[in-house]
């Protein structure tokens, strides 16, 4: 019996070892998981504020230039997805929203006087900290998500996660892939 007592101690604490980990690593995986929520919770409120801003600066540059109907629909359209957007669909409404905001400063370009209009300015400026917005936001979720997708890599917490059904988290777009978007100069139509 005495001999017996040392081999129970150790599969008890190798045991409690095994199952403190599982819960550690548990607790880790749902912890990333809602920040990843969280963040992209913010991204989608930073983009709805985009889309508010860049309505506003239709409305700025209006008197203008006429806006075709669909600028608005399209805008209406993204608000309406991003309630329930995921990581792709948010690299979808982002990538749409970059491509009315070139539009929009490409008819800014055309009209000297509507550049030095004080709300175009001040909302424009708005925009650009929104942006930086956007982009702290998408750096903070992706390195949230490459940690969590790491953990589901690496052994030995590939275990807990495969075993409580977790799958890896998708990425949102880095901003390089807009780079060469952005060196576009959009087309400009005002029917």
């Amino acid at each position: 019996m005495n001999a017996l007592l040392p081999v129970v101690i150790v599969l008890l604490v190798l045991l409690l070892s095994l199952a403190s980990y599982f819960f550690l690593s548990y607790n880790r995986f749902q912890s990333l998981k809602n920040a990843g929520e969280a963040t992209l919770g913010q991204v989608e409120v930073a983009m709805r504020k985009r889309l508010d801003m860049i309505e506003q600066l239709v409305e700025s540059v209006k008197s203008y230039a006429r806006f075709e109907r669909e600028t608005y629909e399209k805008i209406t359209s993204m608000r309406a997805s991003l309630g329930k957007a995921g990581a792709g669909e948010l690299n979808r409404i982002d990538a749409e929203s970059r491509s009315l905001l070139g539009n929009l400063l490409a008819v800014a370009e055309n009209y000297p006087a509507l550049k030095t209009s004080e709300t175009v300015m001040v909302t424009m400026n708005a925009i650009k900290e929104l942006e930086e917005e956007i982009a702290r936001h998408r750096y903070t979720y992706n390195n949230i998500v490459q940690e969590f997708n790491t953990k589901l890599d690496v052994v030995p917490s590939k275990f807990v996660g495969s075993s409580i059904g977790l799958r890896k988290m998708e990425y949102l777009e880095e901003y390089l892939e807009f780079r060469e978007e952005k060196l576009r100069r959009p087309a400009v139509s005002w029917s």
